[in-house]
């Protein structure tokens, strides 16, 4: 008898683990699906134009029914940007997972180079996007909504670290945070048009760095000066004043742009 509760056991065993490897691989060929149907919507608006190009053709190109097409997208504008939900997806997971002493100007710089990476991955397809993105009204219509979406991800994120309710004499958090938000999703935007009109050449993570650099100089010590001290978060950083001389206490894990806006803070007030 003890025989046929081993069997038991592993089919109960190998029926729970393909469960989650099928949903993974479920997910993989849709992407896969997705991408095959943009390809073939792409090479077609180039042909024949975007206006001249149906759903069926492109169905037809990919070599599925029509039905199927509209099981990945509701238009055929939509089949452009395939990868859009999948990156917003990662982006928001990097924000989900910050770690408590990163300065939330920080985490969302990180996030939105999920977008970055995704244009990144296929340079060539991403230029042929871009140009058709310029000379159809419909497809840029569709490619601002999706930055748009973006954007909204971003400042909800800035928006739940400062209380956008809490309006007092001076604290700009809340007007900054939405600022800044958008800020990070511009200086990203400009890099990103700057490299596709390169033709995808270039060092497009630096130059995103170096945006990001001055959005954090322009808006990162701004935001979160209008803390009190009894929000109850205790303070990374303090300074104290000892004759003509100030003296600064920081966590270690401190983000610099905080213990450098408390060292101005302090000496603004001297």
């Amino acid at each position: 008898m003890s025989q046929p509760a081993k069997t038991s056991s592993r089919s109960a065993s190998a029926s729970d683990a393909p469960e989650g490897t099928a949903g993974t691989r479920a997910a993989a060929q849709r992407l896969k699906m997705r991408r095959e149907l943009a390809a073939a919507a792409m090479e077609l608006f180039a042909t024949k134009g975007y206006e001249a190009t149906t759903v069926d053709e492109i169905a037809a190109a990919a070599g599925v029914a029509r039905r199927t097409f509209f099981r990945h997208f509701r238009s055929k504008e939509e089949a452009i940007f395939p990868d859009h939900d999948d990156t917003l997806t990662r982006a928001e997971a990097v924000l989900d997972v910050a770690p408590a002493h990163e300065h939330p100007l920080d985490t969302v710089c990180r996030g939105i180079k999920e977008v970055m990476k995704m244009y990144a991955a296929s340079p060539a397809v991403s230029v042929e996007r871009y140009r058709l993105t310029r000379e159809v009204p419909a497809l840029r219509e569709r490619e601002i909504a999706s930055v748009a979406r973006y954007e909204r991800l971003f400042t909800r994120y800035l928006l739940a670290h400062f209380d956008e309710t809490d309006h007092h004499d001076g604290n700009d958090d809340p007007l900054l945070a939405e600022v800044a938000a958008s800020a990070v999703v511009t200086a990203h935007n400009h890099v990103l048009r700057r490299w596709l009109r390169a033709g995808g050449q270039g060092d497009v993570e630096a130059e995103l760095d170096h945006a990001f650099a001055i959005v954090r100089r322009t808006f990162g010590s701004g935001i979160g000066a209008g803390r009190t001290a009894g929000s109850g978060a205790a303070p990374q950083a303090a300074v104290r004043t000892e004759g003509e001389v100030l003296v600064a206490v920081a966590r270690t894990d401190a983000p610099l742009d905080e213990v450098m806006r408390t060292i101005e803070e302090a000496l603004k007030n001297k």
